[in-house]
């Protein structure tokens, strides 16, 4: 397999929106963004994320060939059998790099991450398994991020704040309005918009946090803008229109983390999820990150 073609199975492009969620579930349960387990921990939900992404792949691989015959597999330029290796073993591999964070760091927390990170895991594969024709597929897929945030979360501390799970459930609520848009990019056009408002929860909390101070209520700007800009694409509804405006929402995943950071008193956090956000964009500009 080519590295072009691993990179576009992989959508590394949506990377850097792993690594503010890890940093959010980190903040958000009063861990060190200098600690020890932070890399290996961005390292391995990153594997994780890109064994969804080629397991997405190879399990579309029929649907792919009618209306995306342009990915790597129906293009022939790699096998399912192939990918399907690569994908559960990236997966295998990010649950096993979780076990060493927690039972083999100083002061790790033992089984917790890497239960987490099978759950993630096992909601990884059903997602991927079943979306195609799974009206709750959007839900699925915002629990995989929510559940960044509490493995996260899980490799710091044995027992996390309860915004850890508030945050996560907002974060979900993002996903799944997200999610609804993207499963119907092959479509060229949204059918109906109401799922949209599940962007409306975190954006409303988001309003109420921006009162805490200048960071908050700059970052909630800037993602409110950044969220009226994405979907007005969906109104314009050109060629190209739909996947532009999933692209740009997952890029607002970079400024939803940048915001709750801020508002739990983290402004390296938020600052590193700001350039996380603008290396999003960067890249998006050289592989699909849909």
């Amino acid at each position: 397999m080519k590295w072009s073609d691993a990179l576009t199975l992989g959508r590394v492009s949506n990377l850097p929106t792993v690594w503010t969620n890890t940093l959010a579930g980190v903040v958000l349960a009063g861990g060190a963004l200098d600690g020890a387990r932070l890399v290996p921990l961005m390292l391995s939900l990153s594997l994780c994320y890109v064994a969804g992404m080629f397991l997405n792949d190879a399990f579309d691989r029929e649907f792919d060939a009618r209306h995306r015959p342009e990915r790597p597999i129906p293009a022939g330029r790699t096998s399912p059998n192939e990918v399907f290796g690569f994908g559960f073993g990236l997966l295998a591999a990010g649950v096993a790099l979780l076990a060493w964070i927690g039972f083999g760091t100083p002061g790790g927390t033992g089984w917790r991450p890497v239960a987490s990170g099978g759950v993630l895991a096992a909601t990884i594969v059903f997602y991927d398994l079943h979306h195609k024709h799974n009206p709750l597929s959007p839900v699925v897929m915002g629990l995989c991020r929510m559940l960044v945030y509490v493995t996260a979360a899980y490799a710091v501390v044995a027992a996390p704040p309860r915004e850890v799970f508030v945050m996560a459930l907002l974060l979900l609520s993002y996903l799944v309005g997200l999610t609804y848009v993207a499963k119907q990019e092959h479509l060229g056009r949204i059918g109906n918009l109401w799922p949209l408002a599940f962007l409306a929860l975190p954006l409303a909390w988001g309003a109420g946090a921006a009162v805490e101070g200048r960071w908050p209520a700059a970052l909630w700007i800037m993602l409110a803008a950044w969220l009226v800009y994405a979907l007005s694409f969906l109104k314009r509804r050109g060629p190209g229109d739909v996947p532009r405006a999933v692209g740009n929402l997952l890029a607002g995943i970079c400024l939803w983390d940048a915001l709750v950071m801020s508002v739990a008193g983290s402004v390296g956090g938020a600052s590193l999820a700001l350039m996380f956000f603008a290396l999003t964009l960067l890249l998006q500009r050289r592989i699909a990150p849909t």
